[in-house]
């Protein structure tokens, strides 16, 4: 609809800007080089090594490079993989809603039953009693996403050490979808699940080196998990795409030497929600402040009492933006009245969308 009406683009999450010129130069030598033929199965060595040695750093965790480290094709095959890996018929797996929309339909790909737990507007904490409700005889898994899209919430220390010990006490797998995990404001601190031991040793940790430095049409991110895991995982990677663009691989191990790539990430992403939430700070619309993630939440109940899905459509029509219902992530379609939009934008689009939303 965003290309049919010429409209303002803020539904995807994806960004409008170039990666850093430094890493294109990289992937191109990557290829001068030779670097052209199938990467181990696995992902290349030296890759794994830096993802190894970042994890370590960040959260005090030593994962093994070469047993428990594989480079997906993006974050979403790793989590298909998670899935494929270790659901069956019969199974069910807590998700929390509103959720990304690869989760659903992969766990019921394989005849497993995805559970919903609803988080409310407008701060969308994770109830832990629901949870605890939720699980049955049945519940094999709960997923969770941390920063999490499309709300900008991030979860707590306390938050996740009560998942340590529902998933320890009831034996469960957890996938842990960290994907924005570099892109966190506000001094708030990310809390991975390497963190926590005994989370660790049941968890596939999913990460997007794509949302991560700014080119998602690459297509490679990464699974962490303990061996045991991890030997059943490669199972399925390795007839899924055997292995990943080797020369992208290969740049991102010479470009991840420095550490301070990550350690401005939050910053820079920071800096454009600022703008965003300045520029809109006079509109009719109303906002809580992402916590992480490049997507922010606008509350539209002061505006109009159309349900989110017909309100992004006359946005798109009628104004030109395009913006996207978050009823459509959520357990039988609730309707808190929000949009999202995608903040990974141009200082010139930002302004433009503040001028948009001023108007309406």
């Amino acid at each position: 609809m965003a290309q049919e009406y010429g409209a303002l683009n803020l539904s995807q999450g994806f960004p409008n800007f170039e990666s850093d010129p430094a890493l294109i130069a990289l992937v191109s030598e990557a290829m001068n080089a030779g670097h052209n033929q199938y990467a181990p199965m696995p992902g290349d060595a030296s890759l794994r090594q830096q993802i190894a040695k970042s994890i370590q750093q960040l959260h005090g965790k030593e994962y093994h490079w070469e047993h428990e480290i594989t480079i997906t094709s993006g974050a979403t095959e790793a989590l298909f993989v998670a899935f494929a890996t270790t659901l069956e018929k019969g199974d069910e797996a807590i998700i929390f809603t509103p959720a990304y929309d690869s989760y659903a339909p992969s766990i019921s790909l394989f005849g497993a039953k995805p559970v919903p737990v609803q988080l409310k507007a407008p701060l969308f904490q994770p109830d832990w009693n629901e949870v605890k409700e939720a699980l049955t005889s049945r519940t094999k898994m709960i997923v969770i996403n941390s920063p999490h899209n499309p709300t900008g919430m991030v979860f707590s220390k306390e938050d996740m050490e009560l998942l340590q010990e529902l998933a320890v006490t009831n034996d469960l797998l957890v996938v842990s979808d960290e994907v924005y995990e570099h892109i966190i404001f506000d001094e708030n601190e990310h809390q991975s699940a390497a963190r926590f031991e005994g989370l660790a040793d049941r968890t596939f940790i999913t990460a997007s080196f794509g949302k991560t430095f700014h080119n998602t049409g690459w297509k490679i991110g990464y699974c962490a998990a303990p061996k045991q895991l991890m030997d059943a995982f490669r199972k399925i990677h390795q007839f899924t795409v055997f292995s990943v663009h080797h020369p992208t691989q290969n740049a991102f191990a010479a470009y991840l030497e420095h550490g301070e790539r990550y350690a401005t990430l939050g910053k820079f992403y920071q800096q454009k929600r600022d703008l965003l939430l300045q520029e809109i700070a006079s509109s009719r619309f109303k906002s809580i402040p992402s916590a992480g993630t490049y997507y922010q939440l606008l509350d539209f109940s002061e505006i109009t009492d159309e349900s989110d899905i017909n309100f992004a459509e006359r946005l798109t029509k009628e104004h030109q933006i395009a913006t996207i219902p978050t009823s459509v992530f959520n357990a039988d379609g609730a309707d808190f009245k929000l949009l999202r939009v995608c903040f990974a934008k141009t200082e010139e689009t930002l302004k433009k969308a503040g001028s948009i939303l001023r108007s309406i």
